[in-house]
C-alpha cells in the first residue's frame, strides 16, 4: 500500500484474494480427492458481482455457474425444514428449484493466470510473520 492507494483498489485487492483462495481450495481438494474440478458453482452475497465470478473462473481456467438465488445457504435451510415436515417429498424435488442466473468462461490465457497465482503466493509467504505480538 502507499499513498496512491485508494478505496478501489482495496476493494479489488479483496475480490482478487477470495479467487485466488478459491483456488487454494481447489486445488487442495484436487490433491486430496484426485477429481479435477471441471466447474464451480457458486453462492453467498459476492458471486452479485460479475468481476468477481468472472476472475475466479478466469484464476481456476473452469466453468462459474452462478444461480438465480445466490443465498443458498438459507435457502438450503428453508428446503431442510420443508422436507421435514413434507412440504417437498424428495431432494430431486429440490434439484428442479436450483436456476442459473449466469454463466462464466475462462477468458484470461490460463499461462498469465498461472504467473498472477504464483504472484499470490509469493505475496501470501511475504506476508507471514510481518506483524509481531509483544
Amino acid at each position: 500500500m502507499t499513498r496512491g492507494t485508494r478505496k478501489a483498489h482495496i476493494v479489488r485487492a479483496t475480490l482478487e484474494a477470495i479467487a485466488y483462495q478459491t483456488r487454494d481450495v481447489a486445488e487442495a481438494m484436487e490433491a486430496d480427492s484426485g477429481v479435477e474440478t471441471k466447474s464451480l458453482r457458486v453462492d453467498g452475497g459476492a458471486v452479485k458481482n460479475n468481476f468477481l465470478c468472472q476472475l475466479q473462473s478466469d484464476i481456476l481456467q473452469t466453468e462459474i455457474a452462478r444461480p438465480q438465488v445466490d443465498e443458498t445457504t438459507a435457502l438450503g435451510s428453508a428446503y431442510a425444514a420443508g422436507l421435514a415436515v413434507g412440504y417437498w417429498d424428495s431432494t430431486d424435488d429440490l434439484r428442479e428449484n436450483w436456476q442459473i442466473d449466469r454463466e462464466f468462461t475462462p477468458e484470461a490465457d490460463a499461462g498469465e493466470v498461472d504467473r498472477m497465482y504464483d504472484r499470490w503466493g509469493d505475496a501470501v509467504e511475504r506476508s507471514r510473520n510481518w506483524a509481531k505480538e509483544d
